[in-house]
């Protein structure tokens, strides 16, 4: 085989994304360490090397100057005498407060590595440190590691460490069981308990796992600002949803995380089945103003038998999120990053047209690796959306539910799905109108996966799909009478990858 066929090979196995992030081959899940450090975005993923289902954590890693383009480097952590790589974070350790990196900046990463306590099969997971002098291409394991254990505590991981400018310290938020801890520092490796937060609050429904905490603007005010509290949660059997993850907005004092919620009340990011353990880049530079964050793009209850064959799992497009007031409250608000703008190509535009039941005003559209951008104003119909991914036998349907205000993906005839029961089904999140009975979807189609962006991301819903590659029929349709499109944009997205 020569370089122009290999190259012409390079990510166009069955299934495989086209604009989102996957591992060159193998397994992989959650995101870690995600932190940005001379023009570079750090991704760091669990990764096991010898398989395509979860297996012996390592630490996959790749870098970008984009978040749209990606390269692939060498693991960055592997299992030592301490166990597995699991979840964790990295920081800039800007003031050298570690002691790593003789008075000049540095990479820090703080994770969990899992093992069994002696003599025993109970698990055990502990916390430990390395460190980057090179721009995180090699890694210094910490002597003195872990850094932090508790015996009490099985289900004890996933720190995302960040620097509390008010306090002058270093903060962690730390997975332990059905509930967080926060722990404080002043050198990365000295830790002191501080509180914790989570009984009774939110939902309980699986272990919890990979938090995130960090400030936001309220409706870009800089003079009002909340936290925000990212919780995953694991499979747990007896839930239809499978794993998942929900916020809480609330007040941190360095050292404290209180909740303006009820304890009854819970928010989900997500309301497709396939955005988990997502977590935000560290050390975005001031002059940015951003907090991006990506999503594991799949769910543990079929996560190990998708129908992928030589890598397993994709990342979410990254988002930047922000914080909104609505009537229910202040609430999350998630919208593509403006960086993949810059892989469009062949757009179409269409203003003002009434669009009624039967008729595509599309269908010379033909592809599965899309963006569109559609404003509605309802009319007299009773549903409306597009078709995607569609052939004589398939279809993903982007669908708007007029009478309930309802957005809803269903994938119930999507493609191949036989590889688990509950697979199949209609996702969906309440949407009200904007003025004038206005309603915004933004689509993002690759090659097995649909994200939707409801009014500029006040709802959000992530699927996995596994249509055939030549499933490449797209409609717009409307059911039961008409719905006039004041602006819509189409445009294919060209390939992030080349050998």
């Amino acid at each position: 085989m020569n370089n122009t066929e290999i190259k012409q090979q390079y990510y166009t196995e069955k299934y495989r994304p086209q604009f989102h992030f996957s591992p060159e081959a193998h397994w992989m899940n959650d995101p870690n360490g995600m932190v940005y450090f001379e023009g570079e975005y750090h991704l760091f993923y669990q990764y096991h090397p010898k398989g395509t289902t979860w297996g012996p954590m390592h630490w996959g890693h790749a870098i970008s100057t984009d978040l749209v383009h990606w390269e692939h480097l060498p693991i960055a952590l592997k299992p030592d005498e301490h166990g597995m790589i699991f979840s964790g974070s990295a920081v800039v350790d800007w003031n050298d407060t570690s002691g790593f990196f003789n008075g000049q900046p540095g990479l820090v990463a703080m994770f969990t590595q899992a093992d069994t306590y002696p003599d025993t099969e109970r698990p055990r997971q502990r916390q430990s440190i390395a460190y980057s002098n090179d721009n995180g291409r090699t890694w210094v394991t910490y002597e003195e590691n872990p850094v932090i254990s508790d015996e009490s505590i099985t289900d004890f991981r996933d720190p995302k460490v960040f620097w509390h400018k008010e306090t002058n310290k270093w903060v962690m938020i730390l997975a332990s069981g059905q509930t967080v801890r926060l722990y404080t520092s002043k050198n990365l490796k000295d830790w002191e308990f501080a509180s914790e937060f989570g009984d009774g609050y939110g939902s309980h429904e699986g272990v919890w796992e990979c938090p995130d905490l960090f400030e936001l603007p309220v409706d870009e005010d800089s003079n009002q600002k909340k936290w925000v509290l990212f919780l995953s949660i694991g499979d747990d059997p007896s839930y239809e949803e499978g794993s998942r993850t929900q916020y809480f907005i609330g007040e941190f004092n360095g050292e404290t995380f209180t909740t303006d919620h009820t304890p009854e009340t819970t928010l989900w990011i997500d309301k497709g089945r396939d955005n988990y353990a997502g977590v935000s880049w560290s050390d975005i530079p001031n002059e940015d103003g951003r907090r991006i964050y990506l999503g594991w793009m799949s769910n543990w209850r079929y996560a190990n038998v998708t129908p992928t064959k030589e890598w397993r799992s994709a990342m979410t497009i990254p988002r930047v999120l922000s914080l909104k007031t609505m009537k229910e409250g202040v609430r999350l608000v998630q919208e593509p990053v403006q960086e993949l703008q810059n892989i469009r190509e062949n757009s179409i535009h269409i203003t003002n047209q009434t669009i009624v039941p039967s008729e595509n005003i599309i269908s010379n559209v033909k592809g599965n690796t899309l963006e569109i951008i559609a404003e509605f104003e309802i009319g007299t119909a009773v549903e409306f959306g597009f078709k995607v991914c569609k052939s004589n036998q398939e279809e993903t349907v982007i669908g708007y539910d007029v009478i309930q205000q309802r957005l809803f993906i269903d994938r119930t005839n999507s493609g191949k799905s036989d590889f688990n029961e509950s697979f199949v089904g209609k996702h969906e999140g309440d949407l009200a109108p904007y003025h004038n009975q206005k309603v915004k979807l933004h689509l993002f189609v690759d090659w097995s996966s649909v994200e939707v962006f409801g009014n500029n991301g006040e709802l959000v819903l992530t699927d996995l799909i596994f249509p055939d590659q030549n499933s490449k029929d797209f409609e717009l349709y409307t059911v039961g009478g008409d719905v006039k499109v004041k602006t819509l944009e189409i445009h294919t997205l060209k390939s992030i990858w080349g050998k």
